[in-house]
């Protein structure tokens, strides 16, 4: 059956693909390495104990399944939008709007939570910033920044993504290599396998520590040779990021031995002190804002280019869809989504912006996983020969049921604000259908 595509397909020319494999994936390793992994070691490391690098192969081999969706329907559909544009081109309008709304919010949220978070670490650094006045001028200030220099244009957006990335990623690098010179490997002993339950729950918290790919892929719009470019980004830095995570988890075990599980609020400087000293601790918690920051750079690339598709299919009013003729960057959408952050994370605590955003993205990956069996069934194709090898079908089939799996283990409250949402979205699409055929009449 040949491939029915949405009627704006064409509009995307007015879009500079900048975005290569190098850029792509200097924006997932942001929008998955972010302000978790300077927590998450010692989190682990209470369900699990030392078995905690297991956890995260697992979750990883889990979010791999979702990545093989994610290229599959990227390297098809190559319209900015991700896995909204992916939904729509599959199941139409009102799917599209569902999951449009899904990452959308969760990006909203997410990036919210790590701005509030990254006000606090910045709060530890400097007391003045720690309340009042001062707390919200610095959030404006640091939104507004961003906003400025992705509003100027695609290509300065991506290296700013690209030079942060490095800032962020330096530390946790000093932390490794530093560990393994000083510290005594004999130390780690593993323990053998875990209780399962233990090793479910762990897998769970650790979800968070890898998502974000699905925002990074976005800007398909702006993306070169989508076909090639999307799943080399993908599993790259799915790569990257895992043998990263599991070298982090070693060497705080390592440093801290049972006293890891005890450490939650900073657990890597505590670690980096015993083997860096003083400098080891100022060092992480500089590396905790600057990767706090970078999950910024990379959302303020990605997420209002949700905006800007809803807008471009007609789901929000025109101004959304607007593009610079000069810069020709979404500007309004851009500003729109940077106003909506500072109000949430100045009003918001992490704790309460991170449910609402885990509960969308695993709905969001169910819609993905469902979309991209749909694109390969109906075999659509926007750019290059899509991505694909035998039996490619079963990942997103297995990645739909683990999806399903860990949503059963959510709590009606945790579903509570999410459907809401989709609910009113609902109701929004339904009436604005009836005025439609109102206005036909």
């Amino acid at each position: 059956m040949p491939a029915i595509l949405p009627p704006h397909v064409a509009t995307e020319a007015a879009l500079v693909r900048a975005l290569g494999v190098r850029q792509l994936t200097a924006a997932i390793l942001n929008a998955t390495i972010g302000a978790g992994i300077f927590v998450l070691p010692a989190l682990v490391a209470q369900g699990v104990g030392d078995a905690a690098p297991l956890a995260f192969l697992l979750c990883a081999a889990i979010i791999g399944l979702i990545a093989v969706a994610l290229a599959m329907a990227g390297s098809r559909v190559a319209l900015t939008g991700g896995i909204y544009a992916y939904v729509e081109v599959a199941f139409g309008a009102y799917a599209a709007l569902l999951a449009g709304v899904l990452q959308w919010l969760t990006g909203l949220a997410a990036v919210s939570g790590v701005a509030t978070a990254l006000l606090d670490q910045i709060g530890t650094l400097a007391p003045i910033v720690a309340g009042g006045a001062t707390r919200l001028a610095v959030l404006g200030g640091i939104v507004a920044v961003l906003a400025l220099l992705n509003a100027r244009g695609v290509r300065v957006g991506t290296r700013l993504v690209e030079t942060v990335t490095v800032a962020k990623l330096a530390p946790l690098v000093v932390f490794v290599a530093a560990g393994v010179l000083l510290l005594d490997r004999p130390a780690l002993v593993w323990p053998g396998l875990p209780d399962r339950e233990a090793l479910g729950r762990s897998v769970l918290l650790l979800i968070f520590a890898y998502t974000g790919v699905e925002m990074a892929v976005a800007p398909s719009g702006e993306i070169k040779d989508p076909a090639r470019t999307v799943p080399r980004a993908v599993f790259l830095g799915l790569t990257l990021a895992t043998s990263l995570y599991v070298a982090i988890q070693l060497v705080a075990q390592a440093a801290s031995g049972p006293l890891l599980a005890q450490q939650t609020e900073a657990p890597l400087a505590e670690a980096a002190g015993r083997f860096l000293g003083r400098a080891g601790v100022v060092l992480m918690l500089l590396g905790a804002v600057a990767s706090m920051f970078g999950y910024l750079c990379g959302d303020m690339l990605s997420t209002p280019r949700s905006l800007y598709a809803f807008a471009r299919d007609g789901l929000l009013p025109r101004i959304f869809a607007r593009i610079h003729p000069v810069r020709r960057t979404p500007g309004t959408a851009i500003w729109t989504h940077a106003t909506l952050v500072v109000a949430l994370a100045s009003t918001n605590t992490f704790q309460a912006l991170a449910i609402v955003s885990n509960v969308g993205t695993l709905l969001l990956y169910l819609l993905c996983c469902a979309a991209a069996l749909e694109l390969r069934r109906r075999d659509v194709r926007m750019a290059a020969e899509p991505f694909t090898f035998p039996g490619i079908w079963l990942a997103p089939a297995a990645g739909a049921a683990l999806v399903l799996w860990i949503l059963s283990t959510a709590t009606a409250r945790e579903f509570a604000v999410t459907g809401g949402v989709l609910a009113a979205a609902t109701l929004a699409y339904v009436l604005g259908k009836r005025v439609q055929v109102l206005e036909r009449a």
